[in-house]
């Protein structure tokens, strides 16, 4: 008989990409309006989405899917999509302290609410997506599953478990490897992976009222300790005063100069060459 799977998924809210973008008080100004789960993320959803459904009914029925967010308190929009999806509970890290945390603060949170959530229960596996697009850091889910002691593989286009391991395919610059790793792990998949689903409109009323579990810094002491405990390191500090990297100046981005528009009668080979060289371009 197939084992039920509990799966974390790990996701972000990201600004649209296609708005504009402002910096307030050296932060990047991130509004409800305009925020969105990462796209990037909708792949490890899938990948946790279909794992369950390939479970035998009895199985599935007792499987369970766990979005986590840490974020300010407009992040909660990423969790009501990934409900929306069809996630089965969500979990978000909210806490003002954590304003301004960079990778190394924003991971050690993530860490400590997964192991909360593998004391409630164990967990088998947990999935990210390949980078989250605001940043493009690619670092945070590596970097939790070294606090939580678990093996990470990234760049996953493809992987199957086993009864306590986890067989991954990795695309590399050019190369394939499969590697196998114990479980649990943390897997970041690509977008490559698979092709997310559409929510439909039974979920998505459902979503809204669906509870959303709050967790601060406070909820996450213990968790927090035994981390650190277990690294033998002290804990990264979060927050603005606790990042390693600060932004120390921001200006909006120049306005694009007017378009010039040549018509080309004859002598528009040579109006690009002039254009070229007066913007040394060649």
């Amino acid at each position: 008989m197939a084992a039920a799977l509990r799966v974390v998924v790990a996701v972000k809210y990201v600004p649209d990409i296609q708005s504009a973008r402002a910096f307030e008080d050296r932060r990047l100004v991130r509004t409800s309006d305009d925020g969105t789960l990462n796209e990037l993320d909708e792949n490890a959803v899938e990948a946790a989405f279909r794992l369950v459904e390939a479970l035998p009914e009895d199985a599935r029925e007792a499987s369970e899917v766990v979005v986590v967010t840490v974020g300010p308190a407009d992040a909660e929009a990423a969790l009501r999509k990934a409900y929306q999806l069809g996630a089965d509970r969500a979990v978000h890290v909210v806490d003002d302290a954590l304003a301004g945390s960079d990778y190394h603060g924003t991971a050690v949170a993530l860490a400590a609410a997964i192991r909360r959530l593998h004391d409630e229960r164990p967990v088998d596996l947990v999935l990210t997506g390949m980078a989250a697009l605001d940043g493009l850091g690619s670092v945070v889910p590596t970097l939790a599953a070294s606090w939580l002691g678990w093996p990470a593989v990234g760049l996953v286009t493809a992987f199957t478990l086993g009864d306590a391991d986890l067989s991954a395919t990795r695309e590399l610059d050019g190369v394939t490897e499969t590697v196998t790793v114990p479980r649990p792990a943390v897997v970041s998949v690509t977008d490559h992976a698979n092709d997310p689903r559409f929510p439909n409109f039974k979920l998505i009323m459902a979503a809204r009222s669906k509870p959303v579990e709050a967790w601060s810094l406070a909820d996450l002491e213990e968790p927090l300790e035994r981390l650190s405990e277990a690294a033998g390191l002290p804990l990264p500090g979060v927050g603005g005063e606790g990042a390693r990297a600060r932004t120390t100046s921001a200006e909006p981005r120049p306005p694009r100069p007017e378009t010039e528009v040549v018509t080309d009668k004859g002598e528009g080979g040579i109006a690009l060459a002039e254009f070229l060289i007066r913007h040394e371009l060649v």
